[in-house]
């Protein structure tokens, strides 16, 4: 598969098929994430596979518990969150064979000094991000469908992720990804803006 077929068919996927994923398929994705940029080249993410069924339904739990947080805090009326819940627990939205947890070890840093905590933070948090990106481009590859899951970072929660991941609050969560096997067809969305709308020339 050509980069350019991956990028335009990675789309987000919340519902998926109880095929599991393989340990080799695991790695190739971590195997894909690691080649990612990294800054001062510290390599300071860690990639934490949730797929035992007791840790499963834990973390998606956590997922249906940060999607009413967040309809909440925007002001969704409570017929919708209803219907929400629903998608989630009736439907199995967002219900993975895997679920790969991303995290940054924040002791590990380049710059010394309380001055650049903030750079070194904002450093890690970039350099996970374009590996969870370069794992997402990986899965569309081998057939895997992928989505990212912010909410998990609501601070209660993303306390919670970590403590099952058994990591102590030196990490910090920067994405939750649920992997599987789509169910149903996939159909990746058009972006609302076109390129001229984001792109200048200087």
């Amino acid at each position: 598969m050509e980069l350019d077929e991956a990028i335009a068919k990675r789309t987000s996927i919340r519902y998926f098929s109880d095929e599991p994923v393989s340990d080799d398929a695991i790695r190739e994705l971590v195997k894909a994430a690691i080649r990612a940029p990294t800054a001062s080249g510290l390599e300071n993410w860690l990639f934490v596979v949730f797929r035992s069924e007791e840790a499963r339904k834990k973390v998606f739990d956590l997922i249906a518990e940060g999607m009413v947080e967040y309809y909440k805090a925007v002001n969704l009326p409570e017929e919708k969150i209803e219907k929400l819940k629903n998608r989630i627990y009736e439907e199995g939205m967002y219900r993975a064979p895997v679920y790969i947890a991303v995290f940054i070890d924040r002791r590990v840093r380049f710059l010394k000094g309380r001055e650049f905590d903030e750079v070194e933070f904002m450093w890690s948090v970039e350099s996970a991000a374009m590996a969870i990106q370069n794992l997402m481009l990986k899965a569309v590859e081998l057939g895997l469908g992928t989505v990212y899951i912010g909410v998990t970072n609501f601070q209660a929660i993303e306390e919670k992720v970590r403590e099952l991941a058994g990591l102590d609050d030196n990490y910090y969560l920067v994405g939750l990804i649920p992997v599987g096997y789509p169910r149903g067809e996939v159909k990746p969305r058009k972006r609302r803006k076109g390129i001229e709308e984001v792109l200048k020339f200087l």
